[in-house]
């Protein structure tokens, strides 16, 4: 009996044993899944950091790498330049139109093959086993409708890269023919200009020029690109201004960096020495490249030297006002730039050692050098200025002391209503007169500059004004000269607080307000000179028989800018073609028959090698077609035609409606010969319309 219950005992502790010993194992089992768990998941975060961190370094080497790619492009501007094409006259140097290439939408979509879909049928035994039979039936319905969903998909995708592609390619015709037409009107242009050219026309040279200048588009982002030229003929000399990228192009980091025991991206910044000299040599390539452009371009050996100011448009570190600065000059003859290798050559080293030119030591902090002395104007050469007086009485502006000259501009505004003073003549900072408007809405300080030249005053003038003015804290500027100003000085005081007063408007400034002073020597006196007789003034209607040889023209105003413009006509009043439109950018026509020095608003008409289909020659007088001035806004504007022995004047009406006036002709008549006619008729639509009215085709 005690021995089968200390059995059934101890079967009772075995049981319980087992059962603890089961419990153990199990936990032990979920401490070392638990564990392995904690493991594969460190595992997983160690793998999810390290590859967030790799992701992290390839962003900052991509941007690095972005960086270089940046500073690379800076460092080679030169060489681009020489590896690329040289300008042609012919196409304007731009490429031609490319041909049509639909890319992407040129291949079209593959058509589904119904062989693609066939389900093989059941072989052997299972051919003739009704539910393999069943299966490969139901497999083939379910292809055949996969198939069909597959070639509807297709076809519509077909139908629709038809479509892209239709509408792709009438984008690209409307594109290739409005491309064809601006090349044809450039082919026109340019070969207009080739005639010019070889015709030895100053002004063409330098439209020439800056045609070469400008037509690269291949330029790094950032870059202007933008120039002007001047040329100086007697010298054979061209001036090209050159706007400079800002120092902002080379970028101010060097690289980005991640740092992983911090989680974050570093950026390490140039070093400002390294930056500097990065800008500097960008600069000498700039300079270099627009040099090789222009000999390049320069295939009839017209150059002897070219002079280069390079300029930028930037915030005065000093005053914080924005304006043009000379960061670098050079001059350089033909020989000395046809013997450098420049495909080889150090740029920084090469412009101011090999070529003696000038850069700015320290262009990011405001730093400038002189510039290179610019040339006159495209123009003709220089005649006699004619005796302009005011009542014939008076000093002659010319000869007068500059402080006197000076003297008389302070009276001139003074006695207009300004409080005036003139300035030292040393330590002027480019001052003469100082005046202030007391007017307490448009009043203020007011710079004036005056200039006695013979010539036609250079834009560079202008700019500097325009520098004073600001440097002085001046709202307005006025530069008054006993000369006059060509094109580009009027177009760079259009839309700033310039005004520019020319010869003809400072003598009637000075009538008008009782002034003495006169442009020219004093005419002769009667006993000593036969005088000349007066012109015979016209009025509209009026006309008169001319006598053989050349028809002088000449056309004076102050006040608002205006140039004289002629129309060789044929019977029916209308040009042959736009050849026959002689104004500012076409100054001959009829091999020389007329001739306009727009400039000097002067013009010849040569009656005897006119063809016999042009029947009349209109002359005309327009005002600027980018402001909005009329004939209303020109102080006692003249023109004078002169032949022979005659000498006729015409003074256009101060007609406010109108901004340009047919004033005269010179037309055959079928008795008489060449006669003159005062005409006075003005067109509101200005130059446009005058030339529309006429034939002219005006895009």
């Amino acid at each position: 009996m005690w021995s089968v219950l200390a059995e059934a005992q101890r079967e009772q502790h075995r049981r319980a044993e087992a059962q603890r010993r089961a419990a153990a194992a199990r936990q032990q089992e979920s401490e070392r899944a638990r564990r392995e768990a904690q493991r594969a998941a460190a595992r997983g975060e160690r793998e999810a950091l390290k590859a967030y961190q790799q992701g992290r370094e390839s962003d900052a080497a991509r941007r690095t790498a972005e960086l270089d790619e940046r500073v690379a492009g800076l460092r080679g501007v030169l060489a681009a330049g020489l590896a690329g094409p040289g300008f042609s006259l012919v196409a304007g140097g731009r490429p031609a139109v490319p041909p049509f290439d639909p890319g992407p939408l040129g291949v079209p979509v593959p058509m589904p093959d119904q062989n693609w879909y066939l389900v093989p049928p059941p072989a052997g035994p299972q051919a003739y086993h009704p539910g393999a039979r069943r299966q490969w039936e139901e497999q083939s319905a379910q292809a055949r409708a996969r198939f069909e969903h597959d070639w509807r998909a297709a076809w519509a995708a077909e139908q629709q890269r038809q479509h892209q592609l239709a509408d792709y390619r009438a984008q690209y015709d409307a594109w290739a023919a409005e491309r064809h037409r601006l090349l044809a009107g450039q082919g026109a242009q340019a070969g207009r200009l080739a005639a010019r050219l070889r015709a030895g026309e100053a002004a063409a040279v330098a439209e020439y020029f800056e045609a070469v200048v400008d037509w690269r588009e291949d330029w790094p982002d950032g870059f202007p690109a933008d120039g002007e030229a001047s040329w100086d003929a007697a010298a054979r000399r061209l001036v090209v201004r050159w706007e400079l990228p800002p120092y902002e192009v080379v970028p101010a980091l060097s690289r980005y960096r991640y740092v992983r025991s911090d989680d974050r991206e570093d950026e390490v910044a140039r070093p400002v020495g390294q930056r500097r000299e990065l800008y500097r040599e960008v600069l000498a390539q700039c300079a270099l490249r627009v040099l090789a452009e222009v000999f390049r371009a320069d295939t009839g050996g017209l150059l002897a030297s070219v002079g280069l100011n390079g300029v930028v448009v930037a915030a005065d570190p000093a005053t914080g006002r924005e304006g043009e600065r000379c960061l670098l000059a050079v001059e350089v003859g033909r020989e000395a730039f046809a013997g450098l290798a420049l495909d080889r050559v150090d740029p920084l080293e090469c412009l101011v050692g090999a070529l003696g030119g000038r850069i700015a030591a320290r262009p990011d902090k405001g730093g400038t050098v002189a510039e290179v002395p610019a040339s006159v104007e495209p123009a003709p050469a220089p005649v006699p200025v004619p005796v302009l007086a005011v009542d014939g009485e008076g000093p002659d502006l010319f000869e007068m002391d500059p402080l006197e000259f000076e003297e008389l501009i302070a009276e001139l505004f003074r006695r207009r209503g300004l409080r005036t003073s003139t300035t030292a003549r040393s330590g002027d900072e480019g001052v003469d007169v100082l005046a202030e408007d007391p007017d307490p809405i448009t009043g203020g300080k007011i710079v004036i500059q005056a200039k006695r030249y013979r010539k036609t005053v250079p834009p560079s003038a202008v700019r500097d004004l325009e520098s004073t003015m600001r440097r002085q804290g001046a709202n307005r500027g006025i530069l008054v000269t006993t000369a006059g100003f060509g094109p580009g000085s009027r177009k760079h005081a259009e839309g700033q607080p310039l005004t520019l007063v020319d010869g003809p408007m400072l003598l009637a400034l000075l009538r008008e307000h009782g002034l003495p002073g006169r442009l020219g020597p004093a005419p002769a006196a009667a006993e000593s000179a036969q005088p000349e007789a007066p012109a015979v003034e016209l009025a509209p209607g009026q006309n008169l028989v001319l006598p053989d040889g050349e028809v002088r023209v000449g056309f004076r105003a102050g006040g608002a800018a205006a140039d004289l413009t002629l129309l060789l006509l044929d019977a029916g009043g209308r040009v042959r073609h736009d050849l026959d439109f002689v104004f500012y950018h076409q100054p001959t026509a009829a091999d020389g028959a007329v001739t306009l020095r727009p400039d000097e608003r002067t013009a010849a008409v040569r009656t005897g090698r006119l063809p016999d289909a042009v029947r009349r020659v209109a002359i005309a007088v327009n005002l600027d077609a980018d402001g909005d001035g009329t004939c209303a806004d020109l102080v006692d504007p003249a023109v004078e035609l002169a032949c022979g022995g005659g000498r006729w004047l015409f003074r256009p009406p101060a007609d406010p409606a109108v901004s340009a006036m047919l004033v005269a002709e010179v037309y055959r008549h079928p008795a008489d010969g060449w006669k003159l006619r005062a005409v006075g008729q003005g067109w509101s639509d200005g130059l446009a319309g005058l030339a529309r009215a006429h034939g002219v085709d005006v895009a």
